[in-house]
C-alpha cells in the first residue's frame, strides 16, 4: 500500500474558537487516536491536496512535533459552502489488528459483449475490504475481458487473498448492458 507523509504540530488548546482561529490561519485541526493516547494536532490545510483529492488510497506517517504514528484517514469534513477542509481524523494502525479500507478498483480487458456491441456499465470505483495494513493493495484489478452481452462481475465472484469484502457478496461490480444497436441486429438480446 502507498505511503505519505505529513507533518503537524501539537494544539495547545481544544475548542471551538481555538479552532476556529486556526482556520483562519490556513491550519486543520486534528486528532489522531486508536493507540495508547489521542492526540490533537494541527496540520496546514495544502498539505492534505495529495491525500484527499486522489482516486488512491494511502496509509499516513504523521510526525507531531518528533513523534512518529502510522495511521489511515478515518474522516474529514468539510464546510457546507466554501469546501474546506474543517477536521481530520486518523486511526492509528497496529500491525497485528485488521483494518478497514476502501480501495479503488483497476478495470482491465475488453469485454466480448462490448466487442458485439453492448456497453460496459461500471457500479463501483472502490470496493470496502477489511484486512491487516500489510495485507492491502494498491488497487484491486479485475479482468473483464470474459464478460458476454448481460453478463455480471459480482463481489463474490471475486478472489481476494488475506481480504475480507465487506460489500455484500450478491453486489453487482459491471456488467455488459444489451444496447438497440444489438437488439436491431440479432433480431432480440440474448437473455
Amino acid at each position: 500500500m502507498k505511503a505519505i507523509s505529513i507533518s503537524g504540530s501539537l494544539r495547545e488548546n481544544v475548542g471551538k474558537k481555538d479552532a476556529k482561529q486556526n482556520r483562519k490561519k490556513g491550519l486543520v485541526p486534528c486528532v489522531v487516536y486508536g493507540g495508547k493516547e489521542q492526540v490533537h494536532f494541527l496540520v496546514e490545510e495544502e498539505a492534505f491536496d495529495s491525500l484527499i483529492f486522489t482516486p488512491y488510497t494511502f496509509s499516513v506517517d504523521l510526525n507531531i512535533e518528533g513523534k512518529e504514528f502510522h495511521a489511515i484517514l478515518q474522516e474529514i469534513q468539510f464546510h457546507k459552502v466554501t469546501g474546506s477542509i474543517l477536521h481530520v481524523d486518523f486511526l492509528e494502525v497496529n500491525p497485528t489488528k485488521p483494518v478497514v479500507l476502501s480501495i479503488p478498483i483497476n478495470y482491465t480487458g475488453n469485454p466480448q459483449g462490448v466487442l458485439k456491441g453492448g456497453k460496459l456499465i461500471k457500479k463501483f470505483r472502490k470496493l470496502k475490504v477489511k484486512g491487516l495494513i500489510s495485507n492491502m493493495p494498491d488497487d484491486i484489478t479485475i479482468d473483464l475481458s470474459s464478460l458476454d452481452i448481460l453478463d455480471t462481475c459480482k463481489v463474490g465472484d471475486l478472489n481476494l487473498e488475506n481480504l475480507e469484502s465487506l460489500d455484500p457478496k450478491s453486489s453487482v461490480i459491471a456488467f455488459v448492458k444489451s444496447t438497440r444497436a444489438v437488439v436491431e441486429e440479432g433480431g432480440e438480446a440474448k437473455k
